[in-house]
């Protein structure tokens, strides 16, 4: 069996008696979110009104660049026109076959529609319609 005895240190010094929060090392200071410090960070209130102020900016500059018009001051060419009166048996297609010279029967019907306000290429006996003059 062996005994052993603890001796006090040669450097004690009795007249200072540390505390507790001196012998235990400071915690070192975490960041929160990992950024760097000096940084925002913006929470999802901060993120809506960001997202709300740029939409509105983005309205606003919408409005004052898309207002403007492209009209000029001087007055354009009527296309010229003749006016036609549909006969018994006359269809739309029929109208437009006649004065299309390049054979593009549709783009001539869609003008004819398009002169004529018509939603659709139903005609009627004794209507009055304009169309291009077939050159």
């Amino acid at each position: 069996m062996s005994t052993m005895t603890l001796n006090p240190p040669h450097d004690f010094d009795t007249r200072r008696i540390a505390t507790v929060h001196e012998l235990r090392p400071a915690p070192a200071r975490r960041e929160v979110t990992g950024a760097p410090r000096g940084s925002v960070r913006l929470t999802r209130r901060g993120r809506v009104v960001v997202l709300a102020v740029a939409l509105l900016f983005v309205l606003v500059a919408g409005i004052f660049l898309g207002g403007g018009s492209f009209a000029t001051q001087e007055s354009g060419t009527p296309a010229p026109t003749e006016i036609v009166m549909v006969q018994e048996g006359d269809t739309l297609w029929g109208i437009a076959a006649a004065i299309a010279e390049d054979g593009d029967v549709r783009a001539v019907m869609s003008e004819i529609e398009r002169l004529n306000a018509l939603d659709s290429s139903v005609v009627e006996l004794g209507q009055k319609l304009r169309v291009p003059l077939a050159e």
